[in-house]
């Protein structure tokens, strides 16, 4: 009788697809662009590679702050947060609206402006950002950091996303997700100052 395979194996070994879930920086991840991060992954296959946006790096920033042609306009009080390294000159626009089920929600990636407009007008509680730049990995690359330990692995659900950019939002995930690396996150930044 074969073993059961558990889904931890399935993410290293790219047989299970990403797109949807959550990404937690390991404590020991220290590239600046992902140390402490939580990146939603949007596309992913083995082939292909992988595509994502940070979503607990807010910028302070608004989009009508960040483009004066959008000063006044509807769209003008979406924040915006750093989505990653990779082309830092364009801007994805992502929302995310509530259902009944506080577990279920519906999740739009990639708007256009028109899109985001409409989203807006009829829904105006809905969750929208602007991300600068995003978070990509070649094919294969991903599976290898996650073989690597760099990551955890965590299923995207609504709650997560409206406490995303919460202080200390990095940690309590990671200690839900990933208990045995807790003291980790808990340790200095520079451990030899301790």
């Amino acid at each position: 009788m074969a073993a059961r395979r558990n889904k931890r194996q399935d993410f290293e070994s790219g047989e299970h697809n990403l797109a949807g879930w959550l990404l937690v920086a390991h404590p020991s991840l220290l590239d600046a662009n992902f140390k402490q991060t939580i990146v939603l992954i949007s596309a992913h296959s083995k082939e292909t590679g992988a595509i994502g946006v940070i979503v607990n790096r807010p910028l302070e920033q608004t989009l009508g702050s960040f483009k004066a042609e959008y000063n006044g306009h509807p769209l003008g009080n979406v924040p915006l947060y750093f989505g990653g390294p990779v082309a830092p000159e364009e801007m994805i626009l992502t929302a995310w609206q509530s259902t009944d089920d506080p577990v279920v929600f519906k999740l739009y990636f990639g708007l256009s402006l028109q899109k985001a407009e409409e989203l807006l007008t009829e829904d105006p509680a809905i969750l929208m950002r602007g991300f600068i730049g995003y978070s990509g990995w070649s094919s294969g690359q991903l599976e290898g950091e996650l073989s690597d330990n760099a990551w955890a692995v965590c299923p995207l659900d609504g709650a997560t996303l409206h406490k995303e950019d919460a202080p200390g939002a990095w940690k309590r995930l990671l200690k839900r997700i990933r208990p045995e690396w807790s003291f980790l996150a808990d340790g200095p930044a520079d451990p030899g100052l301790n």
